[in-house]
């Protein structure tokens, strides 16, 4: 079987830099192209042209070499882009050399190359272009080809050539660096962003983990309490034969520990990761519907209200058991808020499947709805959090989110938002 061609890497940040490094060199060497044609033609400036127009031949084949390098799938180092920025410095002094040297008032633009070191490359790597470009200036006040134009020529009433060509490089300058500067700025703020999220999920699966873990051992100390209180129930029925009401009772009890016993039943199953990583395709409402049915069985004092808003089309989910419990939370907590008179409402564009839980209870403190997910943050009194966080952090997994609102008709909104996937997936 042949090996799939390996992918380009990603746009790394030095990766990046250089893309923005061959920019401002287009943007710089066809200016001084434009400057020199201009120069000779319009100001009569007489200048060395065979080594003049060499020069900006050579780093146009750098510039183009650099556009190819970038489609290979290697990285950029900090030595490669020293030597870019050597290059560049190289390029300067030659130019410069044949314009005048330390006359030609473009001189200072060797602080443009200087910035960029400064702002993305090491201290030492900085301080080598540092002093590599100040090693150049002195050199070039030494020795050059003098251009008399650049000091004598006029372009009106006390306004020298020289000064004018200060003020070009000053905006071409300025604007090259806060270019640069604001773009390396803008990556850096993305990728500390990025960081933070990366730092944040990490920490909310060890804590997912950790919960997972003391389930599991939980799961089974349950299973010997529930079988002792399944048989002791059994007793009581019999002992209570002819009392309806107490017979009421305690079928109502045996019918919640036979749940518990299968809801454990059901956790030790789902917990194969093969089963987590493979959720199937099921209709948004017919889920849903299954998933409100069970959850009445152990919550039978609710009341409730479905609403069905989406009126084309039969939108898919990927579901599986942590999603249906991750719900099923939810719905306890507004049952927990207050039983009666529950609405839930599904809704769906083309991306997403909406679910709403409506309940008529006392609201929930803003802070908690921001907090959700962030750590075991409870809406309820004596709540220990786990819930909510558990929650969160399943629905994150599926590519959804959970959004907590103050109705403004009283109680607690709960908005679940899940990525709506498309025929064929």
């Amino acid at each position: 079987m042949p090996q799939p061609t390996p992918l380009p890497l990603p746009l790394s940040t030095p990766n990046r830099n250089l893309v923005r490094l061959t920019f401002v060199r287009g943007i710089t060497w066809t200016g001084f192209l434009a400057a020199i044609i201009f120069g000779i033609e319009v100001l009569g400036f007489q200048l060395r042209v065979v080594p003049v127009i060499s020069v900006i031949i050579a780093m146009g084949f750098i510039n183009i070499a650099s556009w190819w390098r970038l489609g290979r799938p290697r990285a950029v180092t900090d030595v490669e882009y020293l030597l870019h920025l050597l290059a560049d410095i190289a390029g300067l002094s030659l130019l410069f050399f044949y314009t005048g040297g330390s006359t030609n008032p473009f001189i200072t633009y060797y602080l443009v190359p200087v910035t960029i070191a400064a702002a993305t490359l090491p201290w030492l790597y900085a301080w080598i272009i540092a002093s590599a470009a100040m090693a150049a200036y002195t050199f070039l006040m030494l020795f050059y080809d003098p251009v008399p134009q650049l000091s004598h020529g006029m372009i009106g009433p006390g306004i020298s050539l020289h000064v004018l060509g200060m003020w070009l490089n000053f905006g071409l300058s300025a604007g090259l660096v806060t270019y640069f500067i604001f773009k390396m700025a803008h990556a850096l703020r993305r990728r500390d962003i990025s960081l933070s999220r990366t730092r944040e999920a990490a920490l909310r699966n060890e804590q997912v983990l950790a919960v997972a873990t003391q389930a599991a051992g939980t799961a089974h100390e349950l299973g010997t309490p529930l079988s002792t209180m399944a048989v002791l129930l059994k007793e009581m029925r019999q002992d209570v034969a002819g009392q309806p009401t107490l017979e009421a009772d305690i079928d109502l009890l045996r019918q919640q520990v036979d749940t518990c016993k299968s809801r454990l039943q059901n956790l030790v199953a789902n917990a194969d990761r093969r089963r987590l990583a493979e959720p199937s395709s099921r209709p948004a409402q017919a889920w849903l519907e299954g998933v409100i049915q069970r959850w009445l069985v152990l919550r039978p004092d609710v009341t409730h209200q479905i609403e069905i808003l989406g009126k084309r089309g039969t939108p898919i989910l990927a579901v599986d058991s942590t999603l249906e419990q991750a719900l099923m939370n939810l719905l306890n907590n507004a049952a927990d808020a207050n039983p009666e008179g529950i609405v839930i409402s599904l809704d769906w564009n083309n991306d997403e499947v909406i679910i709403d839980i409506r309940d008529h209870g006392p609201g929930v403190a803003m802070s908690i709805a921001d907090q959700l997910g962030e750590t075991f943050i409870s809406t309820k009194s004596k709540g220990m959090g786990i819930g909510l966080f558990l929650t969160h952090a399943t629905i994150n997994r599926f590519g959804g989110g959970v959004s907590l609102y103050n109705h403004e008709e009283g109680g607690t909104l709960t908005e679940v938002k899940l990525p709506r996937l498309i025929a064929g997936e």
